[in-house]
């Protein structure tokens, strides 16, 4: 009959407990590495600061505010095409003396350029011929009213002589226009209605409004045709336009009728100006639409085709909750957020939701409410302590 084995000694059963033990452990470890998901992070701990760590820092009550929303963008510098005009030429012919230079300021009706017109000419001819025309028919409709009244003539030859009159003082009154319309100097009309020679004469090219001649672009010798050839541009430059481009979010802000500052870059103060259209397509390249700003340009500081920065103001006021941009801080995903304080003193992160930012504060779309005490001056600091 065969002898129970003797039990081993005591420190042989705990060394086997303890492999065991470790051979547990290591299971565990391998399972771990075979993808099972880790555990969620932690949320951010409060900060509670001591007294005097207090004194680094300020706070915002959060409340309900007015605001107006300032929607900051470029623009560029155009003429006010209510007060500037293309001078196309009048008449036909070459041109033989310009009389004005590039960024000369200019009268309304000063001379421009003087041509020598085959146009001009011949309307100086038409209007004195059709002049002699009428006062000749003029003279035979009186004589035949003066028979008809003694029964010399039929009522019939009366009345044909009185419409010849009329016809031919019309065709007197058209060519005189069109004389007038080149436009002529009055003093050579006086002369051909006085019936006093009118010695050979160019056609003259004034200005049409007083402005600044801001473009040229006829030479001496060079052959104009009548309607097609643009010789000048004049322009009134005390005021322009600006033209800024108001992208997709902010169309909405961006009414006719708000306020606006132009800066030229040049630390030169910001110029005042009006929204007076806001354009009703969006550029399908740019996404943008075009509010046109109306702008008083003193010194003809502003030039066409010059860049500048614009800051239109909304005229509508609204409500809601705004911070300091200084409350404001980025986590490590580069989302907003702000420290708040809690019941207990501690300061909690606090995620948020921005909306637009005006001038030195931020909207808050979501995350806070109003009695809130945010952290304002110090937030880093707080941030600091949080991490450590």
């Amino acid at each position: 009959m065969n002898k129970p084995a003797p039990p081993f000694p005591a420190s042989v059963r705990h060394g086997v407990a303890l492999l065991a033990l470790l051979a547990t452990m290591a299971l565990a470890a391998c399972s771990s590495d075979t993808g099972a998901p880790a555990s969620p992070a932690a949320k951010p701990h409060n900060v509670t600061l001591t007294q005097v760590q207090q004194q680094s820092i300020q706070l915002y009550t959060v409340a309900s505010s007015s605001y107006q929303t300032v929607t900051s963008t470029t623009g560029v510098v155009d003429y006010d095409q209510n007060r500037s005009t293309a001078v196309l030429a009048p008449f036909s012919g070459p041109v033989t003396k310009v009389l004005v230079s590039l960024g000369e300021s200019v009268k309304q009706g000063q001379p421009l350029a003087t041509v020598v017109s085959p146009d001009f000419a011949a309307a100086v001819d038409g209007y004195r011929k059709a002049l002699a025309a009428a006062r000749a028919v003029a003279q035979v409709a009186a004589n035949d009213k003066d028979l008809y009244a003694h029964h010399a003539i039929s009522e019939r030859e009366n009345a044909q002589a009185q419409s010849d009159a009329t016809g031919a003082e019309s065709d007197s009154n058209a060519a005189r226009q069109a004389l007038l319309a080149l436009p002529v100097d009055p003093q050579v009309v006086k002369a051909i209605e006085q019936g006093r020679p009118v010695a050979n004469i160019e056609g003259v090219i004034r200005a049409p409004m007083a402005g600044t001649v801001v473009q040229r672009s006829i030479t001496p010798g060079q052959l104009l045709q009548a309607g097609n050839t643009a010789c000048f541009t004049v322009a009134d430059v005390s005021k322009v336009w600006v033209l800024a481009q108001v992208f997709d979010g902010d169309l909405a802000a961006v009414q006719v009728g708000d306020s606006a500052a132009v800066e030229t870059g040049t630390g030169a103060a910001a110029l005042p100006g009006k929204v007076t259209n806001v354009s009703p397509e969006v550029d399908p390249d740019t996404r943008s639409a075009t509010a046109r700003v109306v702008v008083d340009n003193p010194g003809d500081l502003l030039k066409k085709q010059m860049y500048v920065h614009v800051r239109i103001s909304s005229a509508k006021t609204q409500q809601g909750l705004l911070v300091p941009v200084a409350a404001v801080l980025r986590d490590d995903e580069n989302l907003p957020f702000v420290y708040v304080q809690e019941a207990d003193g501690s300061y909690a992160q606090r995620p948020v939701t921005l909306g637009v930012r005006t001038g030195d504060r931020y909207l808050i779309a979501a995350g806070l409410q109003a009695g809130d005490k945010v952290v304002t001056e110090g937030g880093i600091f707080v941030r600091f302590i949080q991490t450590q």
